[in-house]
């Protein structure tokens, strides 16, 4: 494997030619192989990013909603046969009556999307019609899309689906009696000592916690402050730092979030979403020649972008949160590249 200390000057150029702000950290077992921040997280007073600096991940925690289910139906709580109706007091008008947990798991649930990444665009225009300021609990998702018709019948087939993680999250609050995020918290997030992690209104940020930047093609830029809900929730949002992204996979791959029966669960290609590229339970699956060689998560908003994987064959992990729009999947690539991963 290439010496750490040149990993640096061989990543320094993608970095420059991204203009990467955020963070890079890379385990390799127990060792860290490579790491680096760059970037500022408050540009307006020239702070810099450090490598235990906050960022959004978006639907990076996707698997964190997913995990809770996990851990609600291995606690006999729930199945993933369960119907929605059987285990929601929501009414949905025209939902099919056969949905089920497993499909809004695995984004073939066919439930209308108040944001769907297929046909729309910009994710700012949603707070046109309901302002961002006013999403401050999951239940406040469901005037967007409760009422729509559906998209196909459930399981017919993969189709990306943010509204479904915000029912999955509605789930976890009605059977727990918890808030999502403080479910979350505490039956992830504490028992993986992630510490610096947590779901933060954008009004009341804590300190290290990196802003969000938008750039226009003039040079000029804003902050994504009214561009994203005001908190995140069960279908992205969290704050996370990279070292806590990786004790998340090290707390799963050691069974001390789940079994290691509904680990697997968790981690079994379930859909298919394209050739090459599978889907379990909130996480992405690669495959080459026929073998997994990645599972993975991402997140993108307007001034966020992030991804985290995992490679079995090598051992690797790594995390790549940034407060800019884009940048992670080509650091990623770099990194698999170079580490011949």
């Amino acid at each position: 494997m290439p010496n750490r200390i040149y990993a640096g000057q061989s990543f320094e150029k993608v970095i420059k030619n991204e203009e990467f702000s955020g963070v890079i950290f890379v385990k390799n077992e127990d060792e860290v192989i490579f790491e680096s921040a760059s970037g500022y997280s408050n540009r307006a007073e020239e702070q810099l990013n450090t490598l235990h600096t906050r960022f959004g991940i978006a639907s990076g925690c996707k698997l964190f909603t997913a995990i809770a289910i996990c851990q609600l139906v291995e606690n006999g709580v729930l199945s993933f046969d369960a119907r929605l109706k059987e285990c929601l007091d929501v009414d949905f008008p025209h939902f099919d009556e056969h949905l089920t947990i497993h499909h809004l798991l695995t984004h073939s649930s066919g439930i209308p999307d108040y944001f769907d990444e297929e046909t729309m665009d910009n994710f700012e225009d949603l707070w046109k019609r309901t302002p961002m300021y006013q999403l401050k609990d999951l239940k406040d998702f469901l005037p967007l899309f409760k009422n729509e018709k559906m998209l196909f019948k459930p399981g017919e087939r993969f189709h990306y689906n943010n509204a479904a993680f915000i029912v999955l999250g509605l789930i976890v609050e009605q059977q727990t009696g918890l808030s999502f995020t403080d479910y979350i918290e505490t039956n992830l997030f504490r028992k993986c000592g992630m510490n610096d992690s947590g779901y933060f209104s954008l009004d009341r940020l804590p300190k290290n916690t990196a802003c969000g930047y938008i750039d226009n093609e003039d040079g000029t830029w804003k902050t994504n402050v009214y561009s994203i809900p005001i908190k995140g929730g069960a279908d992205g949002g969290a704050y996370i730092t990279a070292p806590d992204m990786i004790k998340l996979w090290e707390a799963l791959l050691s069974y001390r979030l789940l079994s290691e029966k509904y680990t697997k669960l968790l981690m079994t290609p379930h859909i298919q979403v394209k050739d090459g590229v599978e889907y379990g339970y909130g996480i992405w699956i690669n495959r080459r020649n026929n073998t997994i060689f990645k599972f993975h998560v991402m997140g993108y908003d307007p001034g966020v972008n992030f991804h985290s994987a995992i490679y079995p064959k090598s051992g690797i992990k790594l995390a790549i949160p940034s407060n800019k729009s884009s940048g992670a999947f080509q650091i990623m690539k770099a990194i698999e590249e170079y580490f011949e991963i």
